[in-house]
């Protein structure tokens, strides 16, 4: 971090501070939403149809705003997104006005919607500008965000609870809508510009888009476990509290949700070493080995959690919370490695190394996060009611299982499959391929000193084309990008920022 840019610093405080903001609002609902809902007269699955619509509605808008994001801009959807959630949430404040259930559930929805708009199209632009800005440290950077994020969502629920206490249902939104309106001001203010790029036309690169993205198998199984560890953590929200119902002695709702913050704790503290793991060097694919891990972390903690019938112990609290903890570690790898993955796995099957990738798998990542957290609490609830919980674990095993079997199977492709050439990476500054060695006018031993016309040193825009090679190394090339927020990355000398250009995001 010592040799980080001033902009990156910027960056880096801009999102912590707004993101933790976020959590907290997304969360604070938590305690007294439910108790207001029946208060005018809703049934249970009322307001979890509003819970369930934001997921659902980040689920469809996230992609679409991925593959915009370069129109938009970055700064543009930050400032719009943070900004406009903040205003809904002051908004959200004014329906405990409303005395009609009916009319309380139906603009519930509403602000409901809009809110998840706005948070789609923030999540997708500051990931998106984070894989930008740090393009070697992508993992270890989400691993910070994702970690403040996990703090908010934990403060929120106190700090709204007890702002509930004091002014009513009107006043937590209204104090927490205006720091999220104030933190688009602060974003304007202190997030560096990000000019866009002049982009050279390669034709070797793949389309940005959904349909290109998930034809790519890496891509697919980086997703496909994202979902899945989503879903994982939506199946214990709605599971868990009836599960304990039968411990001795009997758990009070405080110490109840104190195990929930076993796994909130679990997974924050683990992010830094997941994304260290994510970005370094040990293995070839480092991202989908910390998936690994991941899938059968979280299938072991749900073995324990049940417990799995086979095993040699009963259900007590000490089982409960050893398999949360478990839980939580499996969470955390498979979120950041999934993260980390989805991107590599884009730019090493030939996308450009521009925003739009950026964008796109950002959008992608948010948008199968949400649906795990949609069809975890609703399949996990039915499956409970069915069936117990001690065999509806088995959505949540069943679907690690799948991914610990691609991932697997990946690999093994990959390690003994027949071997790509790397990516490698060049100066753009420089007309020339590097590795030729005689030119004209070189001498060679034996000849006297007189110069004889060796092989001329090609120009790079004659070789690109001439082999798939020299195809490759043009796709790492593909963005030149101008001074300011777009061009600061870990790694890049000084020299190379004021030429205006950095490194591509993968070698």
């Amino acid at each position: 971090m010592a040799s980080f840019t001033k902009d990156q610093w910027m960056t880096i405080i801009t999102f912590v501070v707004v993101n933790f903001c976020n959590a907290m609002c997304v969360s604070m609902q938590a305690p007294f939403y439910p108790r207001e809902a029946v208060s005018k007269g809703l049934q249970v699955w009322h307001f979890g149809l509003v819970f369930g619509a934001f997921e659902i509605t980040v689920f469809i808008v996230s992609p679409i705003i991925g593959a915009n994001l370069n129109r938009f801009g970055v700064k543009r959807t930050l400032n719009v997104g943070i900004g406009a959630v903040g205003l809904i949430l002051i908004g959200y404040g004014c329906l405990g006005l409303i005395q009609d259930g009916k009319i309380f559930l139906g603009m519930s929805f509403v602000m409901r919607i809009f809110e998840a708009c706005g948070n789609s199209m923030f999540l997708t632009g500051s990931f998106s500008a984070i894989a930008r800005e740090f393009p070697d440290k992508v993992a270890s950077m989400f691993a910070m965000i994702e970690l403040f994020f996990g703090v908010g969502e934990i403060v929120g629920p106190v700090v709204g609870g007890a702002l509930y206490e004091v002014g009513g249902f009107t006043l937590p939104f209204a104090v927490m809508g205006s720091i999220l309106f104030l933190s688009s001001i602060f974003i304007y203010f202190v997030l560096p510009d990000t000019p866009r790029p002049v982009v050279e036309v390669d034709e070797n690169c793949v389309k940005p888009s959904m349909k290109n993205a998930l034809t790519k198998p890496a891509i697919l199984i980086a997703l496909f476990k994202v979902g899945s560890a989503a879903a994982s953590l939506g199946f214990l929200q709605t599971t868990l509290e009836p599960h304990l119902h039968d411990i001795k002695p009997p758990l009070s709702s405080f110490q109840v949700g104190a195990l929930f913050m076993v796994v909130g704790g679990t997974y924050g503290l683990s992010l830094p070493l997941w994304g260290y793991l994510c970005d370094s060097k040990l293995t070839k694919n480092s991202p989908k080995f910390v998936e690994v891990i991941g899938a059968i972390f979280i299938t072991s903690g749900f073995l324990v959690l049940g417990p799995f019938k086979y095993l040699p112990f009963k259900k007590s609290l000490v089982t409960i919370i050893v398999g949360m903890t478990i839980h939580g570690f499996g969470l955390g790898a498979s979120v950041v490695g999934g993260f980390s993955d989805a991107h590599k796995s884009a730019i090493k099957a030939g996308f450009p190394d521009t925003i739009d990738t950026y964008g796109l798998v950002s959008g992608l990542w948010t948008s199968v996060f949400a649906f795990g957290a949609f069809v975890g609490p609703t399949f996990g609830g039915i499956l409970y009611d069915a069936v117990t919980f001690r065999w509806a674990i088995f959505l949540v095993v069943i679907g690690e299982l799948i991914s610990l079997i691609c991932l697997i199977g990946y690999l093994c492709y990959e390690l003994c499959g027949t071997p790509k050439p790397d990516y490698q990476r060049m100066d753009s500054s420089r007309d020339e391929v590097p590795d030729l060695q005689n030119g004209y006018g070189s001498t060679q031993p034996g000849n006297g000193g007189i110069p004889v016309a060796g092989a001329r040193i090609r120009k790079y825009s004659e070789s690109v084309g001439r082999s798939y090679v020299a195809s490759a190394v043009a796709r790492s090339m593909s963005v030149s990008r101008p001074t300011g927020f777009t061009s600061a990355g870990l790694g890049v000398g000084s020299q190379d920022r004021r030429r205006g250009e950095t490194d591509p995001l993968i070698a």
